[in-house]
């Protein structure tokens, strides 16, 4: 793959049979996963809560999809967003195609006046990529050191955050 050839644009309606499958298949066979996430996509954009839903397309060809929504902070934080699901093909995977996914939307988040993003994720991919376990933040249920925050103002939230009800979809 030449990263010249990859481009990350915004999602189109023509894009969500592409992004259910390729959700699917990033997420078939990790064992953390319930197989519920293109259900949890499907659910933020009829809830009409997507803030930011990105491709990456390589040669005309959907592989790769992330998605942002906004969050809510017990301390009152506000324009604070949530990541996920990031969603790359297996056979496009360890390629740089999630990292340019995700600095895409952190990009695009701080023109937005965003204050941060958190997530749920692996511990050694998302500190590659900025992001770090702040003590006081919190996500209930969910072990420290799987849930990150990246600041954009270097001032975090000291609560517990709760992602949109999309996020229980399981059908």
């Amino acid at each position: 793959m030449t990263v010249e050839k990859l481009i990350i644009r915004d999602e189109t309606s023509e894009d969500i049979s592409a992004i259910t499958e390729v959700t699917i298949a990033a997420f078939a066979t990790l064992e953390i996963s319930r197989q519920t996430e293109h259900f949890i996509v499907n659910a933020l954009r009829t809830r009409q809560v997507l803030a930011l839903s990105l491709v990456a397309e390589l040669n005309g060809r959907v592989v790769g999809h992330i998605a942002f929504s906004p969050v809510s902070i017990s301390d009152g934080s506000e324009n604070w967003y949530g990541l996920g699901p990031v969603s790359v093909l297996p056979e496009y995977q360890q390629q740089g195609i999630g990292k340019a996914l995700i600095q895409a939307g952190l990009d695009r988040l701080r023109a937005l006046n965003a204050k941060g993003c958190c997530l749920v994720g692996h511990p050694e991919y998302y500190k590659k990529v900025g992001f770090k376990n702040v003590s006081g933040f919190i996500f209930e249920g969910v072990p420290e050191a799987a849930f990150f925050a990246l600041s954009f103002d270097g001032q975090y939230p000291q609560g517990c955050v709760t992602f949109h009800e999309a996020f229980q979809a399981i059908c």
